[in-house]
């Protein structure tokens, strides 16, 4: 299958696209590199640089190069930074997106798999969450995948349009040469090794009176391989499927204080933490189920251990201390 991966240029993108090429898929990478990375993409691997808002390159890709399938990534992730500035939020991940659907109908290509996010839920009304749950937003950046996900909705509806929405949480951990770089950095696995690093002071943890086992926040996290591995699952069951919607978690969360715990064990260091007051909205537990694409798709994650995910984050960081800005030598799969 020919599949184009917007956004394969960043963090989980690159590595979706490692697993595609392992998989013998034919790949080519559209990324505005605004976010990603060129160091990110494979040699053999087709880069074009371009906007997912940009219409007419669209058009020229999905037109001539016998495109399959899309995979899409390109999008802002920074939940904080949506509520001040929303209206960026929605016109890169709801309007381009929508540029871009256009764009595969125009010239039939109707596989879609879409990486969405478990913000569409805002405040959990159980835990762990499910697919049926409410869809409530808490802030500007899930909105805007909300509406995306209504879109798809409706062009599947209307045009037969074939899709896959993965709802996930907190990527993490890295996978060989591909790992997490993001300026400004606001992932907690990243910051806590920075301190380990020397890069940065302290870790601070917003909030020590949750009702948790510990007093702090609870997240669910995922290796970025295992989301890959969904996401590649996904597109081969579009070929029987027309709809697909899951979530990805670990099926249980880890606190603030146990993610510090494991890093300070992995590094070797310290890791001095500062506790601070709550940040507001920020939900006492997020933990999504993934039971569903276990049970449909027979997807199961390989390194759901906290130790694992910390130990493959740390490799990459110790190597890439600056992240891709100071790579080097490009790689091949």
């Amino acid at each position: 299958m020919r599949v184009l991966v917007t956004g394969g240029a960043g963090y989980i993108g690159s590595v979706v696209v490692a697993e595609l090429l392992r998989a013998r898929h034919e790949v080519i990478v559209y990324d505005n590199l605004s976010h990603g990375y060129r160091e990110a993409v494979p040699n053999d691997v087709e880069l074009i640089t371009g906007d997912v808002a940009d219409r007419e390159k669209l058009d020229g890709i999905l037109s001539s190069r016998g495109i399959d399938a899309v995979m899409h990534f390109a999008a802002l992730i920074e939940a904080g930074e949506s509520m001040q500035v929303p209206e960026r939020y929605f016109r890169n991940n709801t309007a381009a997106t929508l540029t871009l659907l256009e764009s595969m109908l125009a010239n039939d290509v109707k596989r879609f798999v879409f990486s969405s996010t478990a913000a569409l839920y805002g405040e959990p009304e159980n835990i762990p969450i499910r697919e049926t749950d409410t869809l409530k937003p808490t802030n500007a950046y899930g909105e805007s995948k909300l509406l995306v996900e209504r879109m798809l909705e409706w062009f599947h509806r209307i045009h037969g349009f074939r899709y896959a929405s993965l709802r996930y949480f907190n990527a993490s951990g890295a996978a060989g040469e591909l790992g997490e770089s993001h300026v400004p950095e606001s992932h907690l696995i990243p910051l806590i090794l920075q301190v380990a690093l020397g890069k940065r002071k302290e870790i601070s943890i917003y909030g020590t009176d949750y009702p948790t086992k510990d007093g702090t926040c609870i997240r669910d996290y995922i290796h970025v391989v295992d989301l890959a591995d969904a996401h590649l699952l996904a597109l081969e069951a579009l070929a029987r499927d027309s709809q697909l919607i899951f979530n990805l978690g670990n099926g249980r969360g880890f606190s603030v204080r146990e993610v510090i715990e494991v890093a300070r064990r992995v590094t070797g260091h310290a890791i001095p933490a500062v506790e601070t007051p709550r940040r507001p909205g920020d939900p006492a537990v997020l933990v999504a189920s993934s039971e569903k694409i276990q049970r449909e798709l027979g997807w199961k994650p390989r390194f759901a251990d906290l130790e694992t995910i910390v130990a493959s984050a740390w490799e990459w960081h110790k190597k890439h201390k600056e992240g891709y800005a100071r790579a080097v030598e490009q790689w091949s799969v």
